[in-house]
């Protein structure tokens, strides 16, 4: 039995499972939205990768949340001299015809993030590496040179 009303059709709610709160698809029902593919219509968390960007003194750092993907899943590349790319994909789980399943949440699907780097990344010594569903990727920055400066006496 449902707790919070149903306005919006045969949606299944439960205040005290937060499980249980099905995302309402507006265009369920009308016949155009079986004209786009389902990949188009299962927006996913993976679509949507979470990223963390911090600069430091000598570095760029990209932190990158991946569970479940493996390294060979997941790619890094700089494109156009000034562009760190990061992309990846999850494949959905095999059906077999006699699984029955209960729930589906977690996600699969393509992810693709770009970033412009700022002009002092030392492009040839990006480095990447992963850990605990965690990729990482830094990008190490050139030293800025201070400028030279030089005391000019005062006469008179």
């Amino acid at each position: 039995m449902s707790l919070i009303p149903s306005f919006f059709g045969n949606r299944r709610s439960n205040v005290f499972d937060p499980f249980s709160l099905d995302v309402w698809d507006p265009f369920e029902g009308f016949p155009l939205s079986t004209n786009f593919p389902s990949s188009a219509r299962e927006t996913s968390a993976v679509a949507n990768a979470r990223i963390d960007w911090k600069e430091t003194p000598e570095a760029h750092l990209f932190k990158v949340d991946v569970p479940g993907l493996k390294k060979e899943e997941v790619k890094v590349e700089v494109e156009d001299g000034c562009i760190l790319q990061i992309s990846g994909e999850r494949s959905k789980e095999q059906e077999e015809k006699n699984d029955k399943w209960h729930r589906v949440e977690r996600s699969s699907g393509k992810f693709l993030r770009s970033f412009k780097l700022p002009e002092n990344a030392k492009l040839e010594q990006v480095k990447a590496a992963m850990e605990n569903g965690v990729l990482t990727v830094t990008v190490p920055k050139e030293e800025v040179k201070k400028p030279d400066v030089k005391a000019i006496d005062i006469s008179g």
